[in-house]
């Protein structure tokens, strides 16, 4: 009877901790709203600055693109910040930055103050990016991560829906006034959020690190599926941050991480890394850059445009048909989490990166005949242009829109982690802003239709890569990745407490 009752005493636990995983990955991934709300929303406010204050076609570039480069400040600053503080006290920060940005940026009164607000959301977007996906991996248990940190990605689309409803519902108010409300809006969510990521716990890999076992213990108890899983996780995390398996106690030592150990994380990483250490940081560098370089943000930023140019002249019409395509990346990515754990991450990313390409070559063409006929309406083209960018859109969030946050999180060893991860972010948002703030004048070179056979081009050059280079990580523990990308030091190392245990199992079978 008492075997019969167990599996019933503990099923309810597992469920209560997948819970409370899945509530601290939604917390800490809604800073993404921020990132995601600007995206949305500067597609439509920037047809109005530029009636408003009458600025030109490469102003409005580098104001939409900006804060691509801007957020590298935030980035890389948020590496240090975050084993400085603590991962859920960079995440208030960023929440805190991007307030201040939202502000300034509602109520600019020129374009120099518009531009110095943008200067300042970008660092707290930069902080937000890079934070949330390290924060959702590592209070994840491996079972769910894939699932989990893929919200990061969902919330950036469930903010450039926002973004796009903004638009639409402000257009109707004064010129003056609808693009200022537009912006100043999002520093709403930024204060509740900075409010609701006090009640979460802080990363357990983090309080490792710090020496504090009591306390990581407690956050891997609630957020695994069992004890021993807990107690697993803890031991690998141990191992990772340099403090012996027989050393144990609520406070420990945990080996001096001075400027020799910042030293050390960039020769590990950057100047003399191993062939597995070099070939991580290449994976999780390239994932960020063909996922911007493919041309997201220049279907998702100037979407508007996009449609203009098939054909779509009424500013409602537009900016209507423009939420089509946040509802449809919205639905496809909220799709793509369910599958992120049970298909894994390359098939999704080979499928989407494919889909990618036969949507761009559509687009292209459709845009192409759209251009050669400008005083006739061609339905066919038109429609063939909204649906590839639909299409598009959709892929991109079924799998390589999803998965480049959730690889990139996952794959750098704990000590070079957070340097890593700013790193590909930092590469992110680069190609992000290259692409934002030449779209327009890349048009006006090769033609609109042109840019997306080019961006097609690209996505064929990234479906390779994905194919040769990146290996499947699904079900992996963070500890266990340095040997799938052929670390042999960590392999033997992870193998040992396996065969410890077998031999534990076989005298205790004696």
């Amino acid at each position: 009877m008492a075997s019969a009752a167990l599996p019933e005493a503990v099923a309810p636990k597992k469920k209560g901790n997948v819970r409370f995983a899945f509530a601290c990955a939604i917390l800490a991934s809604m800073t993404s709203i921020l990132l995601g709300y600007d995206i949305g929303v500067m597609s439509g406010a920037s047809l109005y600055i530029k009636k408003d204050f009458n600025i030109s076609d490469g102003k409005v570039e580098v104001l939409m693109g900006i804060l691509n480069l801007y957020s590298l400040i935030g980035s890389f600053a948020a590496g240090r910040t975050s084993d400085w503080i603590g991962r859920r006290y960079t995440i208030v920060f960023a929440a805190v930055i991007f307030f201040a940005g939202a502000f300034l940026m509602g109520f600019a009164v020129n374009y120099a103050m518009l531009m110095f607000g943008r200067f300042v959301a970008g660092i707290g977007v930069g902080y937000a990016l890079m934070i949330a996906p390290v924060y959702t991996a590592e209070v994840s248990p491996a079972s769910a991560r894939g699932f989990l940190t893929s919200f990061p990605e969902v919330f950036i689309n469930f903010g450039i829906l926002l973004g796009y409803v903004s638009n639409y519902a402000f257009s109707r108010l004064p010129l003056n006034l609808g693009w200022r409300i537009m912006l100043g809006i999002g520093a709403a969510p930024s204060v509740l959020l900075a409010l609701m990521v006090l009640g979460m716990p802080e990363s357990p890999r983090w309080l490792v690190m710090k020496g504090r076992l009591a306390d990581a213990k407690v956050v891997l108890e609630k957020t695994s599926n069992t004890a021993e899983e807990a107690a697993e996780r803890l031991a690998d995390i141990k191992a990772a941050a340099g403090i012996p398996e027989e050393l144990d106690g609520d406070v420990v030592t945990v080996p001096k991480r001075g400027s020799g150990n910042e030293k050390r994380v960039w020769k590990e990483l950057i100047l003399s890394p191993t062939p597995a250490m070099r070939r991580i940081l290449l994976s999780g560098i390239g994932i960020h850059f063909f996922q911007q370089a493919s041309g997201i943000d220049s279907v998702v930023l100037y979407s508007p445009r996009v449609f203009k140019s098939a054909g779509i002249t009424d500013d409602k019409h537009l900016l209507g048909t423009t939420c089509a395509v946040g509802v449809t990346k919205t639905l496809f990515i909220l799709v793509a989490t369910f599958f992120l754990d049970r298909v894994g991450r390359r098939p999704l990313l080979l499928s989407s990166t494919g889909g990618m390409i036969l949507s761009l070559i559509g687009l292209g063409a459709g845009l192409t005949v759209v251009g050669q006929h400008p005083d006739a309406k061609i339905p066919w083209a038109i429609g063939l242009s909204i649906a590839s960018t639909l299409a598009y859109v959709a892929f991109f969030s079924i799998g390589l829109g999803p998965i480049t946050w959730v690889y990139s999180s996952e794959i750098f060893p704990l000590q070079v982690r957070a340097l890593g991860c700013s790193l590909g972010v930092a590469a992110n948002r680069v190609t992000s802003g290259v692409i934002s703030m030449t779209f327009l004048s890349l048009s006006k070179a090769i033609t609109i239709g042109g840019s997306f056979f080019l961006y097609s081009g690209i996505a064929a050059l990234a479906w390779v890569f994905f194919y040769t280079y990146l290996p499947e990580t699904r079900g992996r523990t963070l500890e266990e990745m340095s040997k799938l990308f052929g670390d042999t030091a960590a392999a033997s190392e992870s193998d040992e407490p396996a065969k410890e245990k077998k031999k534990v199992e076989m005298a205790a079978t004696n």
